[in-house]
């Protein structure tokens, strides 16, 4: 039960559906106790043909009524056992018959009507449970820091957005379902039990707490195997689209052979853990059931020694035992809800490994409000990813409207830099700053509002060219989207497409081709209109055509804007007020490109090996 309640605290904010669902709970129960108490009128009609015992009933005086348990049960059974004589009096058997077929038909319909209410207020507590759950999980995932991603698979975090939260929706919908039903109607059928014969149900008693042990004994490890068949299904959803997206390099290298042996190591590996635990869970069924048979057939034999000693009316204990076989279905559902609980927090745990994590890069508690107006420095930083530091007291600025470019080999430290100035990782020693005023002081939200940041690979969603160069933006018409596609030369190819702005590009961009993805993430920088410009070497994936026409609209987009670009074509940097040389995460040499050809270094080392090649 404990895994039951820990379910439902996830649940608290829909209270009020929690409530309705009780109460239509309640009222479903009561008219189903009522339908079936008429079957007592049913078997005595049907069965005994005494009617002086009938007319006896009929002319019996009426009880005094007191307040007691015991007086109110006089009473009532006095009103019904009278109700059934006067019928059977004076209509005969037959009408007798068909006026209860009614009364149960109406209650029948009732208890439905209350139940199907119930569980439209349960249905709307799990979904939107459900809901709040999924959207925490992806507000955290963008809220966190990038580096956490680089020691996550992929598959991973997508395996808790699909199978642990379809664990997850299951283990509301038993918990909410059974706990606000089961244990009322239990309670309702057990107190009528109790006054139909408390010595058979005192009987009863000894053996559903035995039953409820076994039950409990078989699924006490399913949340650890739970647990690890989901970390495996991730393990196997990562595979799968490392497959999706590297398909051209496996065919290319013929390693579809390969891969399939990783595959279905996965596969079996996630296959075996299943079997484990569905074994464990579709136990708890037959096992339930079994108990079930038993304990009824065991509480049949005593009813019927208590019915032959002439101490239960026989119509009575036909009441009772079918009372106790309508215990059993909750019974069994309240220990199936105990089952889909234990798993779903197991997914819940690995759910909550993200939701859980605290992000490495925090607002300020007091921040700033940015305003650019003089330069950004760059103050003896140093990073690291792991270990080793990438960069070593780096130290640089760039004043407002000017363009600084950073060169080097691969692993000299460039882009790290470009990812510092946004935020996206914090500087272990040393600072940036704007205007003076370190830029962990301001909000994220608000630095990355100064910023447009085109990168090597551009980064595009599967919507239409017009929501792509809109992104993030509010109140932007079209017009302004076009005009910033011009300046990204980019309108003409977008003219041209299908259905224009509102071509859908597909996945990442996949119907265009890399310079115009490129453009449009240009456009998208220029419709921005950042005060900083930030360019991860944005034209060295591109052919010599695509290059210029990116090129161009680079020119366009740096034009009196601050700019810091990472650049691998040394060719397209020429014009910057300041080129960097970077070399192992140090400033190797610095100045204008016809300065740095002077002084014959570095940096004219770089040139001549791309004009060599």
């Amino acid at each position: 039960m404990k895994a039951i309640f820990n379910i439902l605290k996830l649940t608290k904010s829909y209270r009020s559906n929690n409530v309705w669902a009780f109460i239509f709970n309640l009222l479903g129960s009561i008219f189903g106790l009522f339908s079936l108490m008429m079957l007592v009128g049913v078997l005595e009609v049907l069965f005994n043909n005494d009617t002086a015992y009938f007319e006896a009933l009929l002319k019996k005086a009426a009880p005094v009524t007191d307040y007691s348990y015991n007086g109110i049960k006089a009473s009532l059974e006095y009103q019904y056992n009278h109700f059934i004589a006067e019928l059977i009096i004076n209509k005969g058997k037959l009408q007798a018959l068909i006026i209860f077929s009614c009364f149960i038909f109406g209650m029948a319909l009732l208890k439905n009507t209350f139940i199907y209410l119930a569980i439209v207020f349960v249905s709307k507590t799990v979904h939107k449970t459900v809901r709040d759950v999924r959207t925490g999980l992806y507000d955290k995932l963008v809220e966190l820091h990038i580096g956490y991603f680089s020691n996550e698979k992929k598959g991973n975090i997508l395996g808790k957005f699909t199978s642990d939260m379809k664990e997850v929706e299951l283990g509301v919908l038993g918990a909410v379902g059974s706990i606000l039903r089961d244990p009322l109607q239990i309670l309702i059928y057990f107190i009528t039990m109790i006054s139909i014969s408390g010595e058979l149900t005192l009987f009863v008693l000894f053996f559903l707490p035995v039953s409820g042990g076994i039950i409990a004994l078989v699924g006490s490890s399913l949340r650890k195997v739970n647990q690890k068949g989901q970390e495996r299904f991730g393990d196997m959803l990562s595979h799968t689209e490392s497959s999706i997206s590297g398909l051209q390099i496996i065919k290319g290298y013929n390693a579809e052979g390969y891969m399939r042996k990783q595959f279905l190591s996965f596969n079996d590996s996630y296959t075996k853990l299943m079997i484990k635990l569905f074994r464990k869970t579709d136990l708890a069924s037959p096992v339930s059931e079994l108990l079930g048979t038993f304990t009824v057939l065991v509480t049949a034999i005593y009813g019927g020694y208590l019915v032959f000693g002439g101490h239960l009316e026989a119509s009575l204990f036909i009441l009772y035992i079918i009372l106790f076989s309508q215990i059993i279905n909750p019974f069994k559902s309240l220990t199936r809800a105990m089952y889909v609980s234990k798993k779903a927090l197991s997914s819940l745990d690995r759910i909550n490994e993200i939701i859980d994590t605290k992000s490495d890069i925090q607002d300020s508690v007091h921040p700033k409000t940015p305003d650019f107006k003089s330069k950004i420095s760059f103050n003896n930083i140093s990073f690291k990813y792991n270990e080793a530091l990438v960069l070593k007291n780096v130290s640089l600025e760039i004043p407002k409207g000017k363009s600084v470019a950073l060169v080097g080999q691969s692993g000299s430290g460039k882009s790290t830099i470009a990812k510092l100035l946004p935020r996206f990782y914090d500087t272990v020693e040393g600072d940036i700053l704007i205007d003076g005023t370190s830029i962990k002081e301001f909000r994220k939200h608000d630095l990355r509002a100064m910023m447009g940041i085109v990168t090597q690979d551009s980064i595009l969603f599967n919507d239409s060219v017009l929501n792509n160069i809109a992104f993030g933006l509010d109140n932007v018409n079209k017009e302004q989207v076009v005009e910033a596609a011009k300046i990204a030369n980019a309108h003409e190819f977008i003219s041209q497409l299908e259905n224009g702005y509102d071509t859908n590009i597909g996945d990442g961009g996949g119907k265009l081709s890399g310079g115009q993805k490129q453009r449009i993430s240009i456009a998208r920088a220029v419709l921005k209109n950042p005060d900083i410009l930030v360019l991860d070497e944005a034209t060295s994936a591109l052919d010599t055509e695509s290059e210029k026409l990116v090129q161009e609209a680079l020119n366009h987009l740096m034009k009196n804007r601050t700019s810091l670009i990472i650049a691998h074509r040394l060719s397209t940097i020429q014009h910057v007020d300041e080129i960097i040389v970077m070399q192992e995460g140090q400033i190797l040499e610095r100045g204008t490109h016809h300065e740095l050809l002077e002084r014959n270094g570095a940096y004219k080392k770089l040139i001549d090996m791309q004009s060599f090649g």
